[in-house]
């Protein structure tokens, strides 16, 4: 008897597979030496690591703002490794990338710096006068309006505060209806209230547009309050990928080394009297 046919779909490909990813410097330095990470639904994902481990080499790969030297990026099941100019030009019109220092036309209106985000999507002659659909510019209002600068349309750019001008950069960044947000150290130039703020909006945004997020970021507090998942790297390897309840003081070492992990003592304790003389103090002999 003939054996029966299966009627079940494939599987559909991850949102985004990154397969034996390297990148080796023209120096002989070897940034990333072959990462396996795949985001199969829409989370949060932190990459956090010293200075110099590969984080931002690892973002920016992945829309090849820099060339990786070998491995597959998949995203939808698309090799972007492999894609020519065109098609690449193509594929970053999926990835919406949020940067440090916001990346923002100064001189240009808050409004002008968000449509820009649709510039892939418009003609040459529509883009030089920028003239957009009213569909993009209803868009662009209600972004605006979602990101907390409802009014400041008009306002030029250089005008506005850092975290002001990181509102505007997420802005244009979900303008190009992106199937994945790259943030790369989007909090590094804010104060600590504004950036708490900028995480939460991020993590809002990406379960109300359910477009995944990987953020590099070197706050381990903002990464353990507000990702989902935490992937850790240490000298280009990937050392730690789980979720961010799982990020230990033993997986802190392994990303970052021996240290004192333990928070600092608070000021009630630092103003009890000091230990009397003869009497062992816990946890020294």
């Amino acid at each position: 008897m003939a054996g029966s046919l299966s009627t079940g779909a494939a599987p559909a490909a991850p949102l985004l597979a990154v397969e034996g990813l390297s990148k080796v410097y023209p120096t002989g330095k070897k940034a990333l030496g072959g990462i396996d990470v795949m985001i199969d639904r829409p989370q949060l994902v932190a990459v956090i690591g010293s200075s110099g481990a590969g984080k931002s080499t690892f973002i920016r790969c992945i829309n090849r703002l820099v060339e990786p030297t070998a491995g597959r990026i998949l995203l939808n099941g698309e090799d972007i490794v492999a894609l020519d100019r065109k098609g690449l030009r193509a594929a970053r019109r999926r990835v919406g990338m949020i940067f440090q220092e916001y990346n923002l036309v100064e001189r240009l209106s808050v409004m002008q710096n968000v449509l820009s985000g649709r510039l892939g999507y418009v003609g040459l002659m529509a883009t030089l006068r920028w003239r957009f659909p009213p569909e993009d510019i209803a868009a662009a209002f209600a972004l605006l309006d979602r990101v907390g600068l409802d009014g400041y349309h008009d306002q030029r750019a250089d005008a506005l505060s850092g975290g002001q001008r990181q509102r505007v950069g997420i802005a244009r960044a979900l303008m190009q209806r992106p199937d994945l947000l790259l943030l790369d150290e989007p909090t590094a130039s804010l104060d600590p209230k504004t950036s708490r703020q900028i995480m939460r909006l991020v993590r809002e945004l990406v379960a109300e547009r359910q477009t995944p997020a990987i953020i590099n970021i070197h706050d381990v507090a903002l990464a353990r309050s507000y990702a989902d998942r935490i992937i850790g790297l240490r000298d280009g390897l990937l050392v730690f990928d789980a979720t961010a309840g799982e990020l230990t003081d033993e997986a802190l070492t392994r990303i970052y080394g021996e240290e004192d992990w333990a928070p600092p003592p608070s000021e009630e304790d630092e103003d009890e009297p000091a230990a009397q003389p003869g009497k062992a103090r816990a946890g020294l002999s």
